[in-house]
């Protein structure tokens, strides 16, 4: 696998459809091994660029991960112009279309998957979802935790429900940066697939909705968000933003 610096974070360079084989791969690999790490997998955009640059442990956490696809239209627009030798396959890895990619390919005899997020209400829809479009896919497990900070035995007894369930993927929606930390520690103690997918929750259980495509392809997507959620989204915009372009314009002048 390729990976290129923006930023702070080393991005895995593959088109989607090899993301999705990727993840599945991954999956079973762990599954079948006898080990008790697995492997984490991780969507950035430019606010985890920001995030990053003013957060070492946030940093070191990222840089510690297995994988980290670009998750954002803007982080290609500079890889594509940092490495033009590979732009053709630095694509935007999307968190909603791999999990859907990776339900779609999903069957009686696996991967089987752990639904960790999201509120109940949202949960649930998520479930009935999946349900509904992937009804092949085996969800062996789905928990909807506090906000509050867990103790270190809620955590040791949520490894253990994750480790009864013979789960072979962990999808983690607890938003960001907090997914991205638990998606590293459930691939330290245990030997699977941790995934952290945002937004993908929403998304894919039909309780928020998605910008238009043109709006995902030409990297307005967050003036859409933005507009649904003004207060919460704020900072991730507003501030990301502004903080993202400098460390763009930062990778790209050191490559020249």
């Amino acid at each position: 696998m390729i990976r290129e610096y923006v930023g702070y974070i080393p991005f895995t360079i593959m088109p989607l459809h090899a993301a999705i084989e990727l993840v599945l791969s991954t999956a079973m690999r762990n599954g079948s091994q006898d080990s008790d790490r697995g492997t984490a997998i991780h969507f950035c955009n430019a606010y985890n660029v920001a995030l990053a640059r003013s957060d070492h442990h946030y940093r070191q956490t990222l840089e510690a991960g297995d994988v980290i696809f670009s998750d954002g239209v803007p982080i290609t627009w500079v890889g594509k112009r940092l490495r033009p030798d590979i732009a053709h396959d630095w694509e935007r890895v999307y968190g909603p279309d791999v999990m859907s990619g990776v339900f779609d390919r999903s069957t009686h005899q696996g991967p089987r998957h752990y639904l960790l997020g999201g509120t109940p209400e949202v949960l649930s829809a998520l479930e009935q979802a999946l349900r509904h479009h992937y009804p092949d896919a085996l969800v062996v497990g789905s928990e909807s935790p506090s906000f509050a900070t867990p103790s270190e035995s809620e955590l040791a007894e949520r490894n253990e429900r994750i480790r009864r369930s013979s789960a072979d993927i962990v999808w983690v929606g607890l938003g960001t940066p907090k997914q991205d930390y638990e998606v590293a520690r459930l691939a330290a103690n245990l030997p699977i697939t941790a995934i952290a997918v945002g937004a993908a929750f929403d998304f894919l259980s039909g309780t928020k909705p998605q910008a238009p495509v043109w709006m995902q392809r030409s990297g307005t997507e967050w003036l859409f968000r933005f507009a649904s959620e003004p207060r919460r989204l704020a900072k991730r915009y507003l501030w990301g933003n502004s903080v993202f372009a400098w460390e763009a314009a930062a990778t790209l002048r050191r490559k020249r």
